[in-house]
């Protein structure tokens, strides 16, 4: 019986990356990595050689048993998404589920993950938050009940969406909601952009924001 890594990789750049997950990804057997050509680079650069899967959302439930049956025979497998640590708004549930189902171990290694730097970087309450990751079918529903949160609120969110989202907070917590919105994290046009949700919403109308993203919003004031 084998062991089941998850090692988190950088959003962006790859000095994020720990020696201890570059040490774990040439010592396992096999790699589960979410785009075989967005890892292939990541692997190339830090001197990789283990062999690839392809194990993302669209695929995972018909890999998983073989996946399982590979572990069960010896194999050490590592799991890793695009950036970041896998099965947060990534696949790796499923997986890391049939594990201990099964009795095999799941070590999750510490590391870069979107969310926590921009929670720091809001200045917003951060003792205790929700994490809601991507709005999907239902958002107005999701935000009329989010709407008496007291807690921080984690999201994340795509840039064509960012206007349309930020214009749904406007109207659901109120335009005088606090937000902080943190783009291309770790990368060479990073920013944080605070304010009033209709403030922020103003700023990216004017300036069409690109990359990835992460907002976060205060919670209702008491």
């Amino acid at each position: 019986m084998s062991k089941l890594y998850i090692v988190p990789t950088p959003i962006g750049n790859l000095k994020d990356i720990t020696f201890r997950a570059v040490e774990v990804l040439k010592d396992v057997d096999l790699i589960l990595a979410e785009d075989t050509r967005t890892s292939g680079k990541l692997l190339k650069h830090f001197e990789i050689s283990t062999h690839m899967q392809s194990h993302h959302m669209h695929n995972e439930h018909k890999t998983v048993e073989n996946i399982i049956q590979k572990l069960k025979s010896g194999t050490t497998v590592a799991l890793i998404s695009d950036a970041g640590t896998p099965a947060i708004s990534d696949p790796g549930f499923l997986l890391s589920r049939a594990c201990i189902e099964n009795g095999i171990e799941v070590d999750c290694l510490p590391g870069a993950t979107a969310f926590v730097p921009a929670l720091v970087n809001s200045g917003l309450p951060n003792d205790k938050f929700i994490f809601e990751g991507f709005t999907g079918k239902g958002r107005q529903t999701r935000l009329l009940l989010l709407a008496e949160e007291t807690r921080t609120i984690i999201f994340y969110e795509s840039p064509h969406k960012l206007i349309k989202t930020l214009g749904h907070f406007c109207e659901y917590f109120g335009e005088d909601r606090e937000v902080s919105v943190s783009r291309e994290l770790t990368k060479l046009y990073e920013e944080t952009i605070r304010g009033t949700a209709k403030e922020v919403l103003e700023h990216y109308t004017n300036k069409p924001p690109k990359g990835e993203i992460v907002i976060i919003v205060g919670g209702k004031k008491k």
